[in-house]
């Protein structure tokens, strides 16, 4: 599952190319939440996929039960240098709702990825590697897919949970404070 804006920044074809070279896996279906300038032209380009399904936009409030319904939430973006240094929102969410993930992303989010174990990481752009993870990800037994989105809610309470980033901050700005390094 995807979701969220189908812009330019999310190398939607990465996802169409790796959905034509998964064409025949009957288990492989590609759902699409979301909406934006590109969504069009990617519904164009799925028109003879019988494996792409979009089914709109829906609030964020929604989202959550979308995702426990998901095997594996997937998130793209286009192999730029701003963007692999910077950590997608979405890679945050799905996180945080326990799913496992598929990522064709550089920089910080792949990092991310990788280092939690929540899923699996590939380049950005390369719907060849997309393809592959998405048969490495049906090659898992459901244990081990639920596994691994434990642990990706693990790392995002350790390292994004909001509570925890705001304590972490006022300790760094009470040191800074104390070390005379923020002016009063």
């Amino acid at each position: 599952m995807f979701a969220g804006n189908l812009g330019e920044a999310q190398a939607l074809g990465t996802i169409i190319d790796a959905a034509k070279r998964l064409r025949y896996e009957r288990k492989v279906q590609w759902i699409v939440i979301g909406d934006g300038r590109k969504r069009k032209w990617m519904e164009m380009q799925c028109s003879d996929l019988a494996n792409v399904h979009f089914l709109g936009s829906f609030p964020a409030e929604d989202m959550p039960s979308f995702f426990a319904h998901a095997d594996a939430l997937l998130v793209t973006l286009k192999a730029d240098k701003t963007f692999s240094l910077t950590v997608p929102s979405k890679l945050q969410s799905y996180m945080a709702c326990a799913r496992p993930v598929l990522a064709a992303i550089n920089g910080e989010g792949a990092r991310i990825v990788s280092e939690s174990g929540c899923g699996f990481s590939v380049p950005a752009g390369d719907s060849r590697a997309l393809a592959d993870a998405v048969r490495a990800m049906l090659r898992l037994s459901p244990k081990q897919r639920s596994e691994m989105g434990e642990r990706g809610r693990k790392y995002y309470e350790q390292h994004f949970e909001r509570d925890m980033l705001i304590e972490r901050l006022e300790a760094w700005m009470q040191e800074a404070s104390e070390e005379g390094l923020c002016a009063s």
